[in-house]
């Protein structure tokens, strides 16, 4: 079948689908009634699935945000960057001692943020180079960290982390384990309750394919009595919008403690209706179907991927320019061929574009976007082989 439409293929605000967009047309309605507190309570249940956590009633008065597993769920009016400072500044005191590895922007947005509220050992790879797990191991085991903080797949560079293994080696040491699931949840398997995660973030607009500007946590209860324990020592970071004991007080009521995003809200709850029906299960071998095509395809016709092989992300491919080719491609394929493609951060501007396979994005509108892309680069003097695009997405 043809994709006719544009093509937009960047890792995030991603397109929302019909409902969601009707959702957040609702007209206004108060926050503290029962209409809000039935929105809430099929959000906080959708956001369990996203999350891979056991399940709960959409019901209201059932406490929708927690489940069997302990894990309960709060809903942060705001991106995922406010959802991380939230876990940060309250699970953490001044002289805490924290480990943070990082490969790219965000992950180093997470350190950023921590230097804010706790003491950071922050070990800076490369960007797009895999950690040195033996490094990490030899970290923990000095004994002196109280939590261990990744960002799970980073967008800016296309590399996702081994959690699996960094979460093992943080049990070894009785470390605790906080992961920037940004753009993962929703997108790739996320195991919170399998990996022992105290906390993980996710944001809207990525891999569930919601609005912008409301974020989730998923946190356990170790993380929980930790949070409490710093609020009774009086050993607080300075926090009011993100004091996670007031949000935790009005869970079981289905609220928020201060006014909620509420049209995004019912977006959301839209969205992650969309993600039950379609299964996390289809949804992460779609997008590792998208990614891998991408992969596959300019990997062949002689383009250079930029993260470490084998741990390549399926929400986001980053491919270094050829020489002599710069952003100025990525606006010739906005403006001729109507397709949209992110750039590069900070060092690598200019020397790189950003291909997302997040959210609902179809198989037909990325073999469309990608034929798009060889079009434009042709443009620019290429000459690129000709290929079977559809065959690197079967």
């Amino acid at each position: 079948m043809a994709y006719n439409d544009d093509c937009f293929l960047v890792p995030g605000p991603v397109r929302m689908n019909d409902a969601c967009l009707q959702a957040m047309a609702t007209p206004v309605m108060t926050a503290r009634g029962p209409e809000f507190r039935k929105v809430m309570a099929e959000l906080n249940s959708g956001l369990r699935y996203a999350f891979n956590l056991s399940p709960s009633s959409p019901e209201m008065k059932t406490q929708s945000w927690t489940g069997e597993d302990g894990y309960k769920v709060v809903v942060v009016t705001g991106s995922g960057t406010a959802a991380m400072e939230m876990v940060i500044a309250n699970r953490f005191r001044q002289n805490d001692l924290v480990l943070v590895p990082t490969n790219g922007k965000f992950g180093e947005r997470v350190a950023h943020i921590c230097e804010q509220f706790c003491n950071v050992k922050h070990i800076k790879y490369d960007w797009g180079r895999s950690f040195d797990l033996y490094e990490l191991e030899q970290q923990l085991e000095r004994g002196c960290y109280e939590a261990l903080l990744i960002c799970h797949n980073e967008t800016s560079t296309g590399i996702t982390q081994d959690a699996e293994a960094i979460a093992e080696i943080c049990e070894r040491y009785n470390v605790s384990f906080i992961l920037d699931g940004i753009t993962s949840v929703g997108g790739m398997p996320v195991h919170p309750a399998k990996w022992k995660a105290e906390a993980v973030v996710m944001g809207a607009q990525k891999c569930t394919a919601g609005p912008s500007g409301i974020a989730a946590i998923a946190v356990n209860e170790h993380c929980v009595e930790r949070m409490k324990a710093i609020n009774l020592q009086n050993d607080t970071n300075p926090r009011y919008y993100f004091d996670m004991i007031a949000a935790l007080k009005n869970g079981d009521d289905d609220q928020t403690p201060w006014t909620p995003a509420i049209n995004l809200a019912m977006g959301w709850a839209a969205a992650l209706n969309t993600l039950k029906e379609e299964t996390n299960e289809v949804r992460w071998e779609r997008c590792k179907r998208l990614a891998s095509g991408v992969r596959s395809l300019f990997t062949e016709l002689g383009f250079m991927l930029l993260a470490d092989s084998g741990q390549q992300s399926n929400t986001v491919t980053a491919i270094m320019y050829p020489e002599g080719i710069n952003d100025e491609w990525r606006s010739a394929l906005k403006d001729k061929y109507n397709t949209q493609v992110i750039g590069a951060q900070d060092h690598l501007k200019g020397a790189m574009f950003r291909v997302g396979s997040m959210g609902e994005t179809p198989v037909e509108e990325m073999v469309e976007g990608c034929k798009r892309m060889i079009a434009c680069f042709n443009d620019f003097g290429m000459n690129l082989p000709e290929v079977d695009v559809e065959s690197h997405f079967l």
